[in-house]
């Protein structure tokens, strides 16, 4: 032990495609948009985060961003390594001395190869981190909205996250069946990006595609409290020039239908494989939303009319995963049997 080990600082993270959230201490503590803006010439990093969003398809020809990560991986790892290591450097302890972190548990999705695994291990190693343990999200999500992951009782979780939605049936600390589609907010976006064009030959950004889904994306094209229409502005492909119009919840419900299919195809057929046993358990449990889908309005309706099941949003559904890597951290020997190193 060194003598500034004291400073040493595990952390958490929830590295996810959309956002990267980080835990330190037990808080949150990091909570920023998963992309970087570096200069094209240099590669020196602009910025990282919120910062870097904001130049996101406004910047010059000297200015790149990118996402690392796509549908949940790591799809450029240098970027990555760059991000996680600035992310870090975010994190406030008080203290001039902070120090890489000893210890990272990162979340991962379940249905992650090999390679990707190692190339999530090797940006956190690259970045500061001196152990490294991976959980995967569904589990993660489950210990996040309170489950005892360890029971005989079957929970079904469902978190649609930026890049995958992962769906799995958890028992006994372990993924009993799982499914993971790489259809989430992501696709989300591009749905609505798409349907703008098609429909309004309107063309807007990602960033304005992502107000749109948060402001009034929904699932069913009818809702007994329906939010307010959303202007949007983009640029009028017949003439040229900027525009505003309004937008529709029932549109937007239109534009996702296709999407939200494929993901009710996924629910069904982890249900289709579950142990009878624990059919029964979902059968009185009902199935938890988590992720930052979870918020478009009317999912849980939709869901429960496909399935015919219960289906429970979690409070705070875009740190449930967070949270849950957390708990993993805090009590590492607790959870070493789901852990992967």
């Amino acid at each position: 032990m060194g003598l500034f080990s004291f400073l040493t600082s595990d952390i958490a993270i929830d590295l996810g495609t959309a956002n990267t959230l980080i835990i330190h201490k037990d808080r949150i503590v990091v909570d920023e948009p998963s992309i970087i803006a570096l200069d094209k010439a240099t590669n020196k990093v602009l910025a990282i985060g919120n910062k870097a969003m904001q130049m996101h398809e406004k910047t010059n020809e000297n200015i790149k961003t990118i996402r690392p990560l796509k549908d949940g991986v790591i799809a450029d790892f240098t970027a990555a390594e760059l991000m996680i290591r600035g992310m870090i450097k975010m994190i406030d302890t008080g203290s001039r001395f902070f120090t890489p972190s000893h210890r990272m548990v990162i979340c991962i999705p379940s249905g992650i190869t090999e390679v990707e695994k190692r190339a999530v291990k090797d940006s956190a190693e690259h970045a500061g981190a001196k152990e490294v343990y991976m959980v995967h999200e569904p589990i993660a999500a489950a210990i996040g909205i309170g489950i005892d992951i360890e029971q005989p009782n079957g929970s079904m979780i469902v978190d649609i996250g930026g890049g995958t939605t992962e769906i799995a049936v958890i028992a006994l600390s372990g993924i009993v069946c799982e499914a993971s589609v790489r259809i989430a907010g992501d696709v989300f976006t591009r749905d609505i990006v798409d349907y703008m064009r098609r429909e309004h030959n309107l063309l807007i950004g990602e960033r304005s595609a992502e107000l749109i889904k948060i402001e009034v994306g929904s699932a069913l094209p009818e809702l007994e409290t329906p939010p307010a229409d959303y202007e949007i502005r983009g640029r009028d492909l017949m003439t040229g020039i900027p525009k505003e119009i309004k937008v529709t919840y029932s549109e937007i419900a239109y534009a996702l239908d296709k999407s939200i299919s494929k993901i009710e195809e996924a629910v069904m057929k982890a249900l289709e494989v579950s142990p009878p046993e624990l059919s029964a358990d979902i059968y009185h449990n009902g199935i938890h939303l988590t992720g930052g889908g979870a918020l478009l309005h009317g999912l849980d309706k939709r869901l429960a009319n496909k399935t015919k099941l219960p289906i429970h949003i979690a409070d705070d559904p875009l740190r449930a995963v967070v949270r849950g890597t957390g708990e993993v951290l805090k009590h590492l020997d607790h959870f070493k049997p789901i852990l992967i190193s």
